[in-house]
């Protein structure tokens, strides 16, 4: 391509003007500023509108051991608002607004993103209702270890300026979707969000329907591990997740786990990870008997687990 047909720097930055300019005219008036008392004192974030009849999506962190919560929209709304349910594991949670709110954010698919593709956070950084910030999707699949001890996967990050305050607002794509949920500050240029996936929409409608997320259990911790040759070619992968312990009576000791098998497979799906382990702990594996496969003494070992509810604490 000649220079003469390569797009001018002021054609392109007037696209980048009119995408985002777009995206924060439909988007922030369904984004709320969030006021939240609690005995620790009073803090702030930030919330989205999803559903016609004023349910809210936040940051689980951001309405933690909240007394009272308050929202207050763009054009001058105020509302008091409840937490309808939260579940810290992902760091999701959802309010239930005491009054009529703007429609509610379209939902979009993180799972279709790239790396390079423009991203908008709206919010409510340092109390500064309704700012807009624009940047790219700079990495896919990270993970975040959340206040619980569990490990969030698939975790967006953009360099999109977050500060605190941007917690629970939106990250949308360029058609004004939201497709994250902004929940940390890394560091400079750094910014982290749940993505809005297949999984976070199962989570985000359990808490709309009853208020609480249930999750199954194994009682199996371990780490991931690279699978010598040989193994990788019977297995089909380059990675397992080794037990480093099981816990005693736990569904997975009754199934005959032990210390130092590799998990290869759970109820048919390949575990290359821990987080592939969490990713099949969900409501409907709670009771229903499970095969899991292993990697034991250079043979593969087929077991039968029948995972139980985790309860918290």
């Amino acid at each position: 391509m000649n220079a003469d047909a390569m797009p001018d720097d002021d054609s392109v930055l007037d696209a980048y003007s009119r995408a985002v300019t777009a995206v924060a005219t439909s988007v922030l008036p369904s984004v709320a500023a969030v006021t939240v008392r609690s005995d620790r004192g009073s803090g702030g974030g930030s919330a989205s509108v999803i559903s016609r009849d004023g349910h809210l999506l936040t940051s689980a962190h951001v309405v933690e051991g909240a007394a009272r919560v308050s929202i207050a929209f763009a054009d001058g709304t105020e509302l008091p608002a409840t937490v309808a349910g939260s579940d810290p594991l992902s760091d999701l949670a959802v309010l239930r607004a005491d009054g009529a709110t703007p429609p509610p954010v379209p939902w979009g698919d993180a799972t279709a993103l790239k790396v390079g593709q423009l991203v908008v956070a709206l919010g409510n950084p340092l109390g500064l209702a309704g700012s807009v910030t624009a940047g790219i999707v700079s990495a896919l699949g990270r993970s975040l270890p959340t206040r619980s001890g569990r490990v969030i996967d698939e975790v967006i990050q953009t360099d999109a300026a977050l500060n605190p305050g941007n917690s629970g607002g939106v990250l949308a794509d360029s058609r004004g979707r939201m497709i994250g949920v902004n929940t940390a500050v890394a560091g400079i240029g750094l910014g982290l969000a749940v993505p809005i996936n297949p999984t976070t929409r199962e989570i985000i409608d359990s808490l709309i329907r009853t208020g609480r997320v249930r999750r199954a259990w194994l009682g199996v911790a371990g780490a991931q591990v690279p699978l010598a040759p040989p193994i990788a070619a019977k297995v089909g992968s380059r990675t397992g997740m080794q037990v480093a312990s099981v816990v005693e009576g736990s569904p997975a000791a009754q199934a005959g786990a032990r210390r130092g098998d590799i998990v290869i497979a759970l109820d048919g799906t390949p575990i290359t990870s821990v987080t592939g382990v969490q990713r099949q702990m969900v409501e409907h594996a709670i009771g229903r008997r499970i095969e899991m496969t292993l990697w034991r003494s250079g043979a593969l070992v087929d077991v039968v687990v029948e995972p139980e509810e985790l309860r918290a604490g």
